[in-house]
This record gives C-alpha cells, sequence and structure tokens, in this order.
C-alpha cells in the first residue's frame, strides 16, 4: 500500500484557479472571496484568483446571454421567462441598458437570470460583450481583494478552532447552507 502524501493545501494550491474559474462561474461572490484567501494564504497568486474571477464570470455568463439569444424557446429559458425576476430583470434593462448590464452582478437575487433575460432582449452581442467584460474585471477584482484583505481575519478565526471543529463546523455549514437553499426553492415554487 503507498502511503499518500498529498494535502489538502497542495490540492487547492495546484487546483485552486480552476476552482476559483469554476465557482464564480456557478456560485459567484463566495467562491471569489475564498479565492481571494487562498491568495491571502500564498496558496495562489492574487493575479491568478483575479484573473480566473474575472475570467469565470465573464465566460458563464456570455454563456447565459447565449442560452437566451439562441435558446430563447427552449423549456429551461422559458421556464426562466416567467420567474418574476425576469420580469424585474427586462424592467431594469428597457430603462438602463448600459448600466444593468454592467450591475445586474452585483445584485442578489437576478444575477443568474440576468445575461438570459439579456440575451433574450434586441440588446447587442457587441454591447453585451463590452460591458460584461468590464463588468467582469471590475467585479472580480473587487472580491478578490475583499478575500484577500480579510484574509487575516479569517485565518486567525479559522486558527482558533483547530482542525477537527473547522471539519465539522464547515460541514454543519454546508449542511445549514444547503438546506436553507432547498426550502427558499419549495417556498418559491410554492408561492408562484
Amino acid at each position: 500500500m503507498v502511503a499518500c502524501s498529498v494535502t489538502i493545501e497542495a490540492l487547492v494550491a495546484r487546483y485552486g484557479v480552476v476552482a476559483i474559474f469554476l465557482g464564480a462561474g456557478v456560485e459567484g461572490e463566495a467562491a471569489v472571496v475564498t479565492g481571494g484567501v487562498l491568495a491571502h494564504q500564498g496558496l495562489v497568486s492574487l493575479a491568478g484568483a483575479m484573473a480566473a474571477a474575472v475570467i469565470g464570470s465573464f465566460v458563464a455568463d456570455q454563456l447565459f446571454f447565449a442560452g437566451g439569444r439562441y435558446f430563447r424557446e427552449s423549456r429551461p429559458v422559458a421556464a426562466i421567462r416567467r420567474r418574476s425576476a425576469y420580469a424585474r430583470a427586462i424592467d431594469l434593462l428597457e430603462r438602463y441598458p448600459r448600466r444593468f448590464i454592467f450591475a445586474y452582478r452585483f445584485v442578489y437575487g437576478i444575477r443568474t437570470v440576468s445575461p438570459i433575460a439579456i440575451g433574450t432582449s434586441r440588446i447587442s452581442q457587441r454591447l453585451f460583450l463590452a460591458v460584461n467584460l468590464a463588468a467582469a474585471i471590475v467585479w472580480g477584482c473587487v472580491f478578490s481583494a475583499i478575500g484577500y484583505a480579510f484574509g487575516n481575519v479569517i485565518e486567525a478565526m479559522l486558527g482558533r478552532i483547530g482542525t477537527g471543529r473547522l471539519i465539522l463546523f464547515g460541514a454543519v455549514a454546508l449542511l445549514a447552507v444547503g438546506g436553507g437553499w432547498f426550502a427558499w426553492r419549495k417556498w418559491r415554487e410554492r408561492s408562484a
């Protein structure tokens, strides 16, 4: 039997930027702030964390835009078009097109639906690409910097907890977040 000498830190250092890239596109701020914390700990470079956040967010939103543009009549997009967040996004987009495209990723509740809504609108691909890129740069750098700046505080808190308790705390936090998300989705389905 071969002993495994790979540590979690080594795995994070090796795959951290990829995880930040994927997390920025799928999850959002928490993944990007975590990337900043990892940069503070020296597990990834701050520039790498920022670049992964920017590119991940940009690519995901371009894909969501394309989904709205080219699959407007598909079931998933049609389901999104029936949501109240979609109607809010379209209303804001029609009143403030450039400002909305820039700002939606900073607004909780409309972040995921917005690029799809924009894709179903008359906004040109060129305009969306340009404003989305600028917004992704600001968003990725700001949230990475927040994680980096508060890295000392987070490290100090985690250092006092201890490894066993940290794992337990992480598992409980994941269960709580997952349970809360599931309950919220069920509540939204019932009220729709």
